[in-house]
């Protein structure tokens, strides 16, 4: 690992500041894709084609990631990435909404209703009853199978501007899957780092009485203590080149402010398990049956019991006749 001096790494003060402005502006500004919308069948559709020298960015951006470690790829050929987005597409909302046939370069999917999350987020109107459902919604398919991964699915893109909220349904869905994470990542890390790349949002944007709360709500919808364990170990600052990837990731937001956010954030996530073990022990507590509501033995009540008394007065003649015959002297 590189040597620090002063807090600095000795990759950071190697490159000169203008360089890296420079790169985290080349970087943000990569589009692959281009995106419209249109009507096919009666059907509000949105379009993404891929953009001419995809390929060739895609192969640099590529590289870029590889020198700075970090884990994620474009998918460069453009056959590799329409056959991925549409199946990632298919799998996550196929339920209600459709990949439909189109060019040699281009994938068409059925609009979803709703706003971004990153919209809310920055109009104001972010809600926790959002960051539940989308927090639910990656929790379910970080649960279902790829064969890419022989394992469980990831993003690797999972920032709020690729959670749609439908406020009529209550329901987030995920779009946009021109990245993926490195295939020899185990499930945990790979899903730890979509837990990471959400939260970044949260912490680089959201109010300073909101941010945590938000954070909160989103784990906690989410629940899979595992990830949040190994979550745990990803909330810090990057070395070196990294930091023009966290720059876009973070959306060149203070970086005092985001690294005293983190260190918060991971106190917490190291106490949510103990914390959730503790309440959910508790509510077995109060969902425990009394033990003196409990029969001797099946269809044998106690002498004191309601039943007792009742079957007793069942057996007497009568209300004016006594059950035993006066002691004769």
């Amino acid at each position: 690992m590189p040597t620090r001096e002063n807090g600095t790494s000795l990759a950071e003060r190697l490159i000169p500041q203008a360089l890296t402005n420079a790169a985290a502006r080349f970087v943000d500004s990569v589009k692959l894709s281009s995106l419209s919308e249109t009507v096919r069948r009666g059907r509000r559709v949105v379009l993404k084609r891929r953009n001419p020298y995809s390929e060739q960015l895609a192969d640099l951006g590529n590289l870029y990631f590889r020198i700075s470690g970090i884990p994620i790829r474009f998918w460069s050929k453009v056959e590799d990435w329409r056959r991925w987005e549409a199946e990632c597409f298919q799998m996550l909302n196929g339920d209600r909404f459709r990949v439909l046939p189109s060019g040699a370069k281009t994938v068409c999917v059925d609009k979803l209703p709703g706003k971004t999350l990153w919209e809310h987020l920055i109009r104001g109107t972010l809600t926790r009853q959002m960051l539940e459902a989308a927090g639910r919604e990656l929790r379910r398919a970080h649960q279902l199978w790829s064969d890419d991964f022989s394992g469980g699915w990831s993003h690797a893109d999972a920032t709020m501007s690729n959670v749609i909220y439908n406020e009529k349904t209550g329901r987030a869905r995920w779009i946009d899957f021109e990245i993926v994470h490195q295939k020899s990542l185990p499930a945990t890390v790979r899903h730890a780092d979509d837990l990471l790349v959400f939260l970044l949002d949260i912490v680089a944007i959201a109010p300073s009485q909101k941010w945590l709360p938000f954070a909160l709500r989103f784990l906690n919808a989410y629940s899979n203590l595992d990830v949040i364990a190994e979550l745990k170990d990803q909330l810090s600052l990057p070395n070196g080149m990294a930091w023009i990837w966290w720059g876009v990731r973070t959306s060149f937001a203070n970086p005092a402010k985001v690294k005293n956010r983190l260190a918060k954030l991971r106190d917490l996530t190291a106490h949510l398990g103990y914390y959730r073990t503790v309440a959910a022990k508790r509510a077995r507590q109060r969902r425990r049956a009394s033990m003196s509501c409990h029969e001797i033995s099946p269809g044998i009540p106690r002498a004191s019991s309601r039943t007792r008394a009742i079957s007793d007065r069942a057996k007497a003649a009568s209300p004016g006749i006594p059950r035993r015959l006066p002691t004769k002297r």
